[in-house]
């Protein structure tokens, strides 16, 4: 039986073994963290934030749209828990202030971004590519096939995913299935 996140010490706390930070993000001062149950809060203002635009074309009332959202991410922390109960669940820190999420889930063969947000302000940096990138590193270091990773087929960072070298393999719902391919290593 798979174990749960609920059957670790410490719920939060990785089990994928984490490579530091890169060099390109330490430089900034940008640093991915394991999250803590304190983070739960900002993590869901992530969520918020990324789909109050779609949400606000709905004309209902801001509270509305607020409770109906916190219902939302309260519904995909369940699924995450379910069916990604080991994913290493981080929060992205610059300057010591959280910016951003990242959920990376090893399966064996491929890493998979369950998820990744970042707060309005720190969205177009460059923050969320080095870190696609690291993850890119962590499944090469790891010798895993592939980094997957779901998007809708108009989100922006589809562009970003593209110039990474993922490519779409299947429409799931109303979601597009992407994979970069570990290729074969160099040798000097």
């Amino acid at each position: 039986m798979a174990r749960s996140r609920c059957d670790r010490i410490d719920p939060f706390m990785p089990v994928l073994s984490l490579p530091p930070a890169p060099d390109a993000l330490v430089a900034r001062g940008i640093f991915p963290r394991p999250a803590v149950a304190a983070d739960a809060d900002f993590m869901r203002d992530v969520y918020v934030a990324a789909r109050w635009e779609e949400m606000s074309v709905t004309g209902w009332p801001q509270e509305l749209i607020v409770a109906f959202l916190h219902d939302q991410f309260r519904l995909q922390t369940q699924h995450y828990d379910t069916h990604y109960a080991e994913a290493a669940r981080l929060v992205i820190e610059c300057n010591g202030a959280p910016v951003g999420k990242l959920l990376l889930h090893d399966n064996g063969q491929e890493i998979r971004i369950v998820d990744i947000g970042f707060t309005p302000a720190s969205r177009r940096r460059g923050i969320g590519g080095a870190l696609v990138e690291w993850t890119q590193d962590i499944a090469r270091s790891l010798g895993r096939t592939c980094v997957s990773l779901h998007v809708e087929p108009n989100n922006p960072a589809k562009r970003l995913y593209h110039r990474l070298g993922f490519s779409v393999i299947e429409l799931r719902g109303v979601y597009e299935l992407m994979e970069w391919r570990v290729g074969p290593v160099a040798v000097s």
